[in-house]
């Protein structure tokens, strides 16, 4: 973990309520660091249904394959999370640390080890000696509370400058449900370090089949709208878990994602993934600048975030930024080699509501002292027109500065 905070964290950090059913604990087990917390264990209660999406990566991490199988099952009594080790191209040696991890878990819960899930996040390719966390589980399952959220996030930090928190109270039916999330994510860089986790929870009773809908459509705008530095996890894990405990107090029992009684939940449980992604794109590592790239008038909206994220993406890009320059012609660089539709002669850009570029060449208007006022802003946004369609996407991102370079050059020693 860095220690300065990143200027772009948020300024207040919410009170994360109870939600009952879920009950939290963290410890010191020395997986990496030293004298640190470093293993989250989330203990849910009977029939809570969980839901998750995973790395798109062909090298995913131990417990991403093993979450992958035990989602089948729809049900989850406990979460285990370390922190300093990713558990990821440990081939035998890593999946047999999981199928451990999961004994000692479920051992400790009392529970079936299919209803354990597992996230590990750190340096990859070094094995997971999960006899560390032999006795450490046990511990934590028995002083486990109805809990300490910030906690929760700051075991989970890798090089993260901030704990990572999100809620969300929402009218259920009769009932109020609550909505709370953690994330941990700076840098996503092979193989080194190159892992983003993120955890949901709610009191809702809605059904595993629903849930995995409404996560698996609720990502596309969040966090797959999200990059720090164009590098594919191996780990990346985002799991929801729903105790259903809001059902005593009149909440409906939701077996469809369609279900219309779920609008508003489905409004703020999107608004808590946003957040948080959000944040992730504002601890990226050494950003100093938090940048929004909106693409308008795009073919479609798919051509539109492929385009977003050639932008977001380009390190030409990201450093002109770092460096406080409105370099709109790295901008078409990126717009031309996204491999979609675009014509250069209709093509506009502004940064920071001030337009730069217009059908195709400089702004008739440019004031060169305007702009490079507005790119002292800790916050740029990028807007692109490209003038062929009604295709629409926004993506976050953030600079490149030589702290990044500096941070990812050493991670490993």
């Amino acid at each position: 973990m860095s220690s300065s905070v990143s200027p772009l964290a948020p300024k207040n950090v919410p009170d994360m309520p109870v939600i009952a059913g879920i009950r939290l604990a963290t410890a010191e087990a020395g997986i990496r660091y030293k004298n640190r917390t470093d293993v989250l264990l989330a203990v849910m209660d009977k029939g809570t249904a969980v839901a998750g999406v995973f790395t798109k990566s062909k090298c995913p991490s131990a417990p991403v394959e093993w979450c992958r199988a035990k989602l089948k099952g729809g049900k989850a009594r406990a979460l285990v999370v370390n922190s300093g080790n990713a558990n990821a191209f440990t081939g035998k040696t890593g999946r047999a640390s999981t199928a451990l991890t999961a004994k000692i878990a479920a051992k400790a819960v009392g529970c079936s080890e299919s209803e354990i899930f597992l996230a590990s996040t750190g340096v990859i390719g070094e094995p997971l000696d999960a006899s560390k966390f032999d006795g450490v589980l046990g511990r934590l399952a028995e002083a486990a509370e109805p809990g300490d959220y910030l906690a929760a996030a700051k075991a989970i930090m890798t090089t993260d400058t901030f704990p990572k928190v999100a809620t969300a109270t929402v009218k259920l039916g009769k009932a109020k449900v609550t909505i709370n999330g953690m994330a941990k994510g700076a840098g996503m860089i092979a193989p080194d370090m190159a892992t983003m986790l993120s955890f949901i929870f709610t009191d809702a009773p809605i059904a595993p089949a629903a849930l995995q809908a409404l996560l698996k459509a609720g990502v596309e705008d969040t966090f797959n709208a999200v990059t720090i530095d164009g590098d594919t996890s191996t780990s990346d894990t985002l799991l929801a878990f729903a105790t259903g405990a809001a059902a005593e107090h009149g909440a409906p029992k939701i077996s469809r994602a369609s279900d219309p009684r779920l609008k508003a939940f489905v409004k703020a449980f999107n608004q808590t993934l946003a957040n948080l992604s959000e944040q992730v794109a504002r601890d990226g590592e050494g950003a100093r600048k938090l940048v929004e790239i909106t693409v308008e008038g795009a073919k479609t909206k798919a051509s539109a975030r492929k385009i977003a994220m050639s932008i977001a993406n380009s390190p030409l890009v990201k450093t002109a930024i770092a460096g406080e320059d409105a370099n709109w012609g790295r901008v078409v660089m990126a717009v031309g080699k996204a491999g979609e539709p675009a014509d250069r002669d209709k093509l506009s850009i502004s940064f920071n509501g001030i337009r730069v570029a217009k059908s195709g060449a400089r702004d008739p208007d440019y004031d060169e002292a305007q702009v490079s006022e507005a790119m002292k802003a800790p916050e740029i946004a990028i807007k692109v027109s490209l003038g062929l369609g009604k295709g629409r996407d926004r993506v976050m991102t953030c600079d490149l500065t030589k702290e990044y370079v500096a941070i990812n050059g050493d991670y490993r020693s």
